[in-house]
């Protein structure tokens, strides 16, 4: 039987291990575990084989005074987003708090919030915690974590890629963009957080493996039609126009492995 639970937090968010701890857990099933920061109550995403020797256990499968709770969790959450908003306005503080959370037993509540440059939170939290009487912690992230967390419409039409298949957030860059023959307009490569798509980084792979063996446009390349000019590249398809004295003819380059 296996003997690890994938457990996500928060919808689309990262899975994290636990030891099944001889359960009868299955996938979609609600459970209650032990972190670092306290109680948690989490999904089963699904299960898996392996060392459970370093991980912390499952506690339990998820009571009806447990789902009740968590939800009882969730409305104070609420309420506490609007209160530290509050706090931070009167206290003149350059950020925008977007999220917060309770652990399940309400040990720990934790803020969420987007900011230009690193903002001193102490007398915030001091109000915070006397609001509260828990331990309060403010996290600063990012755009493309903001996207992750507001979720939305990519400009494909589909639901936010961050939000629905990522379970974590890699880094992109220009050079991805570059290798996909794409035109490096803002407007076309950038996604709803204003950075670099994230589906750049997972599509890379297979655009790296295709394009071997392919010229770069501008390139001057000898073919069974006589020498020409490259003049565009069509990378997953593995073609390519060459301009030989005024007269375009595409080749095919079938073999894509190296």
């Amino acid at each position: 039987m296996n003997n690890v639970c994938c457990i996500e937090f928060k919808s689309g968010g990262k899975l994290y291990n636990f030891n099944r701890n001889n359960l009868d857990i299955k996938n979609n099933d609600y459970v209650i575990v032990e972190t670092e920061k306290g109680l948690q109550y989490g999904k089963c995403i699904k299960m898996i084989d392996g060392d459970t020797k370093e991980l912390k256990k499952v506690l339990r499968i998820a009571t009806k005074e447990d789902i009740k709770q968590y939800e009882d969790n969730l409305l104070d959450a609420s309420k506490a987003l609007k209160k530290c908003r509050n706090i931070a306005e009167e206290l003149n503080l350059n950020m925008n708090i977007i999220d917060a959370s309770y652990t399940f037993d309400k040990k720990q509540l934790l803020f969420t919030y987007v900011a230009d440059n690193r903002v001193d939170f102490r007398e915030l939290a001091k109000r915070l915690a006397s609001v509260y009487k828990t331990r309060i912690e403010l996290h600063q992230i990012g755009p493309r974590d903001k996207a992750k967390e507001v979720a939305g419409i990519g400009i494909c039409g589909r639901q936010l890629c961050c939000v629905k298949v990522l379970g974590h957030i890699d880094s992109v860059s220009m050079n991805m963009a570059k290798n996909q023959g794409l035109a490096l307009n803002p407007n076309k490569i950038n996604g709803v957080c204003g950075r670099l798509l994230c589906c750049l980084a997972y599509e890379d792979e297979v655009y790296t493996e295709c394009q071997f063996g392919l010229p770069s446009v501008g390139q001057t390349v000898k073919t069974e039609f006589g020498t020409g000019k490259v003049v565009s590249v069509d990378i997953l398809k593995r073609k390519y126009n060459v301009d030989i004295d005024n007269d375009i003819k595409t080749i095919e380059v079938k073999n894509a492995n190296k």
